[in-house]
C-alpha cells in the first residue's frame, strides 16, 4: 500500500501543529480512514511508552489514540530529551542511543535520518493515509542544512504541506509571510495552503485580512480555528495552566515546577477533577500552603534536586509533614525522597552524586539500561486498581522498598512511609485511573472525593476539536491533498 501524506508545519512552536494533527486524525478515523501520525523528529520532556516497547512524544501517543491505534516506535522515530541547555538524549526507534550535545548532533541528522525513512516506508505500508507533524518552524535559517524535521523530511517524501499559525500569539500574518519568505521556491510550492489557529471573536473582522493573505501569498487559506476554550489535550511540553478559581475546588495541591520537568501530563488528571486545585510553582515564587504535595519527574534528577534546595523546597516540605501533610514523588521525585542519587556515569549530567531529602531510607543509582514498560497493578493504599507506565533510569535500594506503595504485575513498586505520609512510585499516570485517584486523594485527606471524569474529558475533547476543524476548515481541499 502506497499511503498518500500530508505534513502540517507552523511559523512557530505551539502553533497548533500537534492539535490540528490530532484533530484531522480524529477525522479521517470517524470517516473509516485508515490513518496513522507521524513526527519525524521531536524535542519533548512529556513521553509514552509503546505497544512494542519504546518511547515517544507524549503529543504522538494522543495522536495515536484520534486515530485509534496503539501508539508505535514508527510514529516517531526520534526523540530528543534535553538533559541541559546543550545537550540532550538521543532516542532512536524508541531506544536510548547516546547523549549528545546540540553540534554532535547536528553532524548526526543524516543517520537520523535513515531511522525517520525507515519507520516512514513501514507506515506507508499499512496506512491509507500519513498526517506527518513538523517541529518548531521550517524558516529556521541556522538547522536547515541536514534538516530532518520540517522540509528536509518534507522534500523527502515528496509531500504536500500545510502551514499553521497561531493568531491569539499577535503578528500572524506577519508570521506567515515571514517564513514563506525564508523558504526556498521548492519548498514554497509545497506549501498548499494556511490555516490560522485560535481565533477569537467576529470572523467577518479577520476577512480582509484573509483575502490580503490570500491575494499577497497566493495561497488559499484553508480555513480559520477557534480559540477552543477549555479544550483539554495532553500537552507536548509546554507548561502553562493558569489557576482555576472553581470554588468547588476544595483541595489544595502544589508542584515544583522543576526547570527539567518530565512527564507533567501526571498531573492532567488532577487538574481537570472538579474538586483539586492544582498549582504549579515555579522559580522564585512564593510556595503556598497546600493539603497535598507532589514531586514529578525529572530528566536531571541531581541537578533538580539542587534547584528544590536552592528554592527552598526542603523547609516547606518538612513543615508540610509536621502539620499532617502528605506528600507524593513521582519517578524521578521519588528518587529525590531518598538518602542520595548517584550518577557515576554521568548518564544525566556531570558524574556524582546529590544527598536526597531523606524521608526514606533507600538510595538510587542511575545506570545506562532504561526501564520502559506499560503496567497494571494495585494501589497499597485502599487496594485500588492502577495502570501507567515508566520510563526512568536508576535502580533504587535500602529497607523503605520493603513496604510498597504499589504491587504490579512486574512485581513491587515504590515506597509507603511506615508514618503513612510519604508515597513514592515509579508509575506515571498514577492518577489516571479514577479508582486509583479517588484512593490517592482519600489518603491525601480529600472527603467525598468525586469520580474522575478525565478520560471521558479527553475522548471528547478530541471529538470536539475534529468537529471545530469540520466545521471552519476547508476538507474538500484536505480530502484533495489526500486523495481522497
Amino acid at each position: 500500500m502506497n499511503s498518500a501524506t500530508l505534513m502540517i508545519q507552523g511559523t512557530t512552536s505551539d502553533a497548533g501543529k500537534s492539535i490540528l494533527v490530532a484533530g484531522l486524525c480524529r477525522v479521517l478515523s470517524r470517516r473509516g480512514v485508515r490513518v496513522c501520525p507521524f513526527k519525524p523528529q521531536n524535542m519533548a520532556l512529556n513521553s509514552a511508552v509503546t505497544q512494542d516497547g519504546g518511547e515517544i512524544g507524549r503529543a504522538q501517543a494522543v495522536q495515536a489514540e484520534a486515530a485509534g491505534l496503539e501508539p508505535h516506535t514508527d510514529m516517531n522515530p526520534v526523540l530528543l530529551k534535553p538533559n541541559s541547555d546543550i545537550g540532550a538524549q538521543v532516542i532512536i526507534h524508541g531506544q536510548v542511543i547516546d547523549e549528545m550535545n546540540a553540534v554532535d548532533y547536528h553532524q548526526y541528522k543524516t543517520i537520523a535520518m535513515q531511522a525517520v525513512l525507515e519507520s516512514y516506508q513501514r507506515l506507508q505500508q499499512q496506512y491509507q493515509v500519513i498526517l506527518v507533524e513538523g517541529a518548531g518552524s521550517p524558516a529556521e535559517i541556522n538547522l536547515r542544512d541536514h534538516d530532518i524535521a520540517n522540509m528536509g523530511f518534507a522534500e523527502a517524501a515528496d509531500c504536500p504541506v500545510i502551514l499553521i499559525a497561531d493568531i491569539d500569539r499577535g503578528g500572524v500574518f506577519a508570521h506567515i509571510v515571514g517564513t514563506l519568505k525564508l523558504l526556498s521556491p521548492s519548498e514554497q510550492a509545497r506549501i498548499k495552503g494556511t490555516v490560522i489557529n485560535r481565533f477569537r471573536g467576529d470572523l467577518s473582522l479577520l476577512t480582509s485580512g484573509l483575502e490580503w493573505l490570500e491575494s499577497y501569498t497566493k495561497k488559499p487559506v484553508v480555513g480559520v480555528l477557534p480559540f477552543l476554550q477549555g479544550l483539554h489535550l495532553q500537552a507536548e511540553d509546554s507548561l502553562l495552566y493558569p489557576i482555576d478559581n472553581n470554588t468547588k475546588k476544595v483541595f489544595n495541591v502544589i508542584v515544583p515546577a522543576l526547570p527539567r520537568i518530565s512527564n507533567h501530563t501526571d498531573m492532567d488528571a488532577l487538574r481537570m477533577h472538579e474538586q483539586i486545585q492544582l498549582q504549579f510553582i515555579g522559580p522564585n515564587q512564593a510556595i503556598p500552603d497546600a493539603d497535598l504535595i507532589i514531586l514529578p519527574g525529572s530528566k536531571s534528577v541531581c541537578a533538580d534536586m539542587q534547584w528544590l534546595r536552592e528554592q527552598g523546597w526542603p523547609a516547606v516540605i518538612e513543615r508540610h509533614l509536621r502539620y499532617g501533610g502528605k506528600l507524593i514523588g513521582i519517578c524521578g521525585g521519588f528518587q529525590m525522597l531518598g538518602k542520595a542519587i548517584h550518577d557515576p556515569l554521568g548518564i544525566e549530567a556531570e558524574a556524582g552524586s546529590v544527598n536526597g531529602l531523606g524521608y526514606l531510607n533507600m538510595t538510587t543509582t542511575l545506570g545506562k539500561q532504561k526501564t520502559l514498560a506499560n503496567v497494571t497493578g494495585t494501589l497499597s493504599v485502599g487496594n485500588a486498581a492502577l495502570s501507567g507506565y515508566m520510563i526512568h533510569h536508576g535502580i533504587s535500594a535500602g529497607p523503605a522498598l520493603d513496604t510498597p506503595s504499589a504491587l504490579l504485575d512486574t512485581g513491587q513498586d515504590g515506597c509507603l512511609s511506615e508514618d503513612g505520609q510519604i508515597l513514592g512510585s515509579y508509575v506515571h499516570g498514577l492518577f489516571d485511573s479514577p479508582a486509583a485517584l479517588q484512593a490517592l486523594m482519600r489518603w491525601a485527606g480529600l472527603t467525598n472525593v468525586t469520580t474522575s471524569q478525565y478520560q471521558q474529558i479527553q475522548r471528547q475533547s478530541l471529538d470536539r476539536l475534529a468537529d471545530a476543524i469540520e466545521d471552519h476548515l476547508d476538507m474538500k481541499l484536505i480530502d484533495f491533498l489526500l486523495k481522497l
